[in-house]
């Protein structure tokens, strides 16, 4: 079996849907984990849920500030970090409800609704990378995981801001890894293969739609495979969680 006994990891927006199965896969197979959200009781209480093995912190993203405060606190109560998880993201619904059956096109997108997500998902996981990496490459070892999406969903229409923030991410992603290869720190990237059963999907959805979505414990064995020893070496890969989950179980 896989083992991430003792290893450190962050992972943000973890208090719902693809983080928190992630955190819960971590945190059960011996991981320490760091538990973020912009409500720092949101976080500990979510931390209470999964066990002594995991904690909170207060985390936005979209700020400096936040951002230095967090790895500091997390330099202090998990004694450093030797994985981030870059998860934090905000979906359509902020934009617009009916996003999956009334599509709005981009030039109907306000403003302060693009750069709120695209400000999450993308520039957070430049400003959190920007703070962790430097410590990993002072040991000399380190691990981050950019959380993506399927391509299909970065240019669908009516999915601006959504896709464009993934699409960033991605190519982000891709320039991180070829500045550290060589360095020890790696940089992979981790998407579920389909849509998922999350808070980012309407409560209205289609009966037949909501079946199709994915348990969002699909990414709980990769993320627990790229923390551990067994992924050792393993860099700029683009790795899809059901197609992961395939292949394990053959």
């Amino acid at each position: 079996m896989t083992s991430v006994e003792g290893v450190r990891v962050v992972v943000t927006g973890a208090t719902s849907g693809l983080g928190l199965a992630m955190a819960e896969a971590l945190a059960t197979g011996g991981a320490r984990v760091g538990v973020t959200s912009r409500s720092r009781e949101k976080a500990e209480a979510t931390a209470r849920q999964l066990g002594p093995a995991a904690m909170g912190l207060g985390l936005d993203v979209r700020d400096e500030e936040s951002v230095a405060a967090m790895v500091d606190d997390a330099g202090e109560r998990l004694g450093g970090i030797d994985v981030l998880v870059n998860n934090a993201g905000i979906g359509m619904l902020t934009v617009n409800p009916k996003f999956l059956t009334d599509r709005q096109p981009f030039w109907e997108v306000s403003p302060a609704g693009f750069r709120d997500v695209f400000e999450t998902k993308a520039t957070g996981t430049f400003l959190v990378s920007r703070a962790v990496v430097p410590l990993m490459l002072q040991r000399g070892s380190g691990r981050i995981v950019n959380i993506s999406m399927n391509e299909s969903t970065m240019t669908r229409p009516g999915f601006v801001p959504y896709g464009p923030s993934g699409a960033a991410v991605e190519a982000l992603s891709r320039i991180m890894a070829a500045e550290l290869e060589g360095t020890g720190v790696t940089v992979n990237m981790l998407l579920p293969g389909g849509a998922t059963a999350t808070g980012m999907v309407p409560d209205d959805v289609p009966v037949e739609l909501r079946a199709r979505l994915l348990d969002p414990a699909v990414m709980g064995p990769p993320i627990v495979w790229l923390a551990s020893h067994d992924a050792e070496g393993v860099h700029n890969q683009r790795i899809i969680a059901t197609e992961f989950n395939a292949a394990r179980s053959e």
